[in-house]
Parts: C-alpha cells; sequence; structure tokens
C-alpha cells in the first residue's frame, strides 16, 4: 500500500471554472499526494486550449491503479459522462446532476476506503436545484451520504480558522437554530476534529456572539447570554477550551494574531468575508466531522470568467494540500491513544 493519499478530486460544475483550475493543478500537481479525478472527461479537455502545457491524464478503471508516485494523475473511468457539455456561464440541470453524481462517488470512495479523502471543486446551487437536488451544498450532501452525523464547515485561510454554528440559511432563521444543546456538542466537535487535522490536542477556541458587541449586557439581544454563553461553559465543563461569547469584531482580529486556534461563528457571513480577506486566493472549506477528510476550494464556479482562461488554481492547490496534511495528522493523531484523553 503506498504512503503517499489518494485523494478523489471532482471536478465541480462543467459550465464554470471548476475543469479549468483542475486542468491547471494537474498540469503540476502537489507532489504530497496522488489524484484520481471524477468527472466528464470531455469537460478537462475543453479547457487544453486554455492550457496548452497540460495533457489529460490516464484513464484508470479501479482507484487502485493510480501509479504509486508522488503527484501520480489518472481519471476513473467510473464517473457519469455528459451527452452534451452545457455552455459557460449557464445553469444546467444536466450539468448539475452529473457533478451531483460525481460527489457522491467520491463520498463513497472514502466510506469504502478506496481513496483517502475527498476534494471538492466548485458546484454551482442553482444547477443542482434545477435538476431536483434538495442539498444546499457540498457539505449538507456529504453529511447525508456519511449517515447524516452533524458536521461543520470550515473555512481556512492563512492564519484564521472559522466554523460555522449554521450555514446557506436566510439571516433571519439563524437565533431559531441556536440552543444550548446544538452549540455544546458542536463545540466539543469543533474540539475534537480540529485537533484531528491541525492540533494541538487542546485547541483554543473563540466564540463569537450573535449579537453586536455580543449583545452589551443584553442591550442588543438576549441570545449570547441565553443560550451561547450556557453553552460554552457546558463545554468548558467537557474540557474544550473555549471563550466566549465575544465580539466577532475583537476574537477574530485575535485568532489571526496567534491567541485562538479556531473561530466558532455563528453565521455565514459574520466569518467568511475575514477568512477571505487574509487567504490571499488560498482559502480551503473543510468538513469537520465526516469520516474522511474532505477539502474544497473556497470559492465559486465564476460564471462571468469560466471560458476565458483566467481562472487560478490557487485555492483548489491549497485544498489538495491541506486535504494531504489533515489525512496524516488525523492517522498519526487517531493512532496515538493519549490523544484520545
Amino acid at each position: 500500500m503506498s504512503d503517499l493519499p489518494l485523494l478523489a478530486l471532482t471536478l465541480g460544475d462543467p459550465a464554470g471554472i471548476g475543469p479549468e483550475i483542475a486542468l491547471r493543478l494537474l498540469a503540476d500537481p502537489p507532489r504530497s499526494a496522488r489524484l484520481l479525478v471524477l468527472g466528464d472527461p470531455a469537460a478537462l479537455e475543453r479547457e487544453l486550449r486554455h492550457v496548452p502545457a497540460a495533457a489529460l491524464p490516464t484513464t484508470v478503471s479501479a482507484p487502485e491503479d493510480v501509479p504509486d508516485h508522488p503527484g501520480a494523475t489518472a481519471l476513473w473511468s467510473g464517473t457519469e459522462r455528459l451527452e452534451k457539455l452545457p455552455a459557460y456561464g449557464t445553469v444546467s440541470a444536466a450539468a448539475g446532476a452529473a457533478c451531483h453524481g460525481w460527489v457522491l462517488q467520491a463520498a463513497d470512495l472514502a466510506l469504502s476506503g478506496a481513496v483517502d479523502a475527498v476534494v471538492t471543486g466548485p458546484i454551482h446551487k442553482a444547477a443542482w436545484h434545477a435538476a431536483g437536488i434538495t442539498h444546499p451544498g457540498h457539505t449538507e450532501a456529504l453529511c447525508e451520504r456519511a449517515g447524516g452525523q452533524r458536521v461543520l464547515m470550515m473555512l481556512v485561510g492563512e492564519r484564521l480558522r472559522v466554523a460555522l454554528a449554521t450555514i446557506h440559511v436566510p439571516l433571519r432563521s439563524v437565533p431559531g437554530l441556536l440552543s444550548i444543546e446544538r452549540l455544546t456538542s458542536d463545540l466539543v466537535l469543533l474540539a475534537r476534529e480540529t485537533a484531528r487535522a491541525f492540533g494541538p490536542r487542546r485547541p483554543r477556541i473563540a466564540v463569537c456572539g450573535l449579537n453586536p458587541h455580543a449583545g452589551e449586557e443584553g442591550l442588543f439581544g438576549s441570545e449570547d447570554a441565553e443560550l451561547i454563553a450556557p453553552a460554552v461553559a457546558a463545554a468548558r465543563a467537557r474540557g474544550v477550551e473555549a471563550d466566549g461569547p465575544l465580539p466577532a469584531d475583537g476574537c477574530i482580529p485575535a485568532a489571526v494574531e496567534g491567541r485562538y486556534d479556531a473561530v466558532f461563528a455563528m453565521y455565514h457571513d459574520q466569518a467568511l468575508p475575514a477568512v477571505k480577506s487574509v487567504a490571499r486566493r488560498r482559502g480551503v472549506n473543510i468538513t469537520l466531522g465526516l469520516p474522511f477528510v474532505r477539502t474544497s476550494v473556497d470559492h465559486g464556479t465564476a460564471f462571468d470568467v469560466a471560458g476565458k482562461g483566467r481562472a487560478t488554481a490557487s485555492s483548489l492547490r491549497a485544498a489538495v494540500e491541506m486535504a494531504a496534511a489533515a489525512q496524516a495528522h488525523r492517522e498519526e493523531f487517531d493512532a496515538d491513544p493519549t490523544s484520545q484523553g
């Protein structure tokens, strides 16, 4: 068995920049892993005019046929092909259904142990919706495929790691989705999975308040005192080194400065702008709590530049590098009996 991790890489929506950035990555793949590409080869072939130095990888019928050397790449023959590639920048039900299928196939390969981790290209949620798919995004689809256990979406950029209590929901729905029990269990999950993927064994976690100034003693809302503070106390009683609720505009910069190993934010746009501001186009989305490591780019399909040869693969490269590193750290962590205490 190879010491190099084998990562399943999905192309994302073929109407977007996913195939282009994948081909750019394959032209100079990271040597820390091997890559099995899931997607329509025709989508990659269409991008050869934009990446003339690249070539299509060899097609294999089984994951174990991927060559055993640093930076080895291959296309998996078992993925669905499209009858016709969608036009660039268009919402296509056929493309949505196909790339959704590639994601589920990648998850199945990881769950069976055929690959070590999954890296996903950008999908277009409207295309999934057009195909009748009810999953709001990758995170929810992978969670359901893996058995429905609670997972957390974390965005990583340079010196900042942020996990989210809620993801793709309207802002007005956020308060009703928070509870002491859920926040407590999420903090325990965040501490454990941050340690498994990155270390240290007892990460320091900053917990954002929901309201401005973390409620300002109830002047700006009661959720911080009634929900978040008790959850932090309960998590601390279970060994989690968590502080909060803290004003987001204070604790996020503190995390960037190194005072915290992770931040727990209450909603999507509370912290993602900060991550993308410091990531310098190398932000990575990692799903915590799955039975396997999964990372992704931190951007969308960029329909406005698809087909123009201007996409950059920096976030995808960072996602591959992080998946390989997180998988290695996870194996080391899980093999150490002292880490379980």
